[in-house]
């Protein structure tokens, strides 16, 4: 039933989201390799409000059915039927029958548990605000579930939205974020002082 709603609703929205990156200039350019069902997707950079509107425009016309995590708390709120029909998946850290909370990376693992399709947008800058250390979580979620993390991206410079690549975790961590940094590293966000990729992965840093 959820993936019928997941296609009937990127249906309906392909026309807003080619209006807006026709609007704008944009493009989209999906890299996605087909047979990956379910993934983590990173959103990089994320240095402006208007980063949100072109993700999803693009997103919308690549046919890819991102969902977020938010508290389940937030679906009881004013925006809950808002955030359900964004993509939102409530997470639930004490599911029933277990007396502790489970941390949320293991809370996201189990989302990808019995689902044939799930992609899960992440933003491991966490904030619009420069940083140079990422939150590593998105990668442990990925190993643990075993799924790829792509890469999702918003360059400013060619005003091109998309997906480049898929990284399969291996047992080497620093490999691995090195190689998602040095990808990053190439891409020109809106504001330039306001990004950074996490330095502690780059050989040059």
């Amino acid at each position: 039933m959820e993936e019928i709603y997941l296609r009937v609703k990127l249906f309906f929205m392909q026309i807003p989201s080619w209006l807006i990156l026709k609007l704008f200039g944009w493009k989209a350019v999906n890299n996605m390799p087909p047979e990956v069902k379910k993934c983590v997707m990173i959103a990089s950079p994320h240095t402006s409000n208007w980063d949100l509107l072109f993700t999803r425009a693009a997103f919308g016309i690549m046919k890819i059915p991102v969902r977020f995590t938010i508290k389940k708390e937030w679906i009881r709120t004013p925006l809950g039927l808002l955030l359900l029909f964004l993509g939102a998946i409530p997470i639930d850290r004490k599911p029933k029958g277990m007396k502790k909370k489970i941390n949320m990376t293991e809370a996201m693992v189990n989302l990808f548990k019995g689902r044939k399709q799930l992609t899960v947008l992440v933003t491991p800058e966490g904030t619009r605000s420069k940083r140079e250390r990422w939150r590593s979580g998105f990668y442990h979620v990925a190993q643990k579930a075993n799924v790829p993390i792509a890469l999702g991206y918003l360059d400013y410079k060619t005003k091109t939205a998309g997906v480049a690549k898929v990284v399969y975790p291996s047992d080497d961590l620093q490999k691995d974020m090195q190689e998602i940094m040095e990808f990053y590293a190439e891409i020109a966000p809106k504001y330039p002082e306001k990004f950074s990729v996490d330095l502690r992965y780059l050989p040059s840093a």
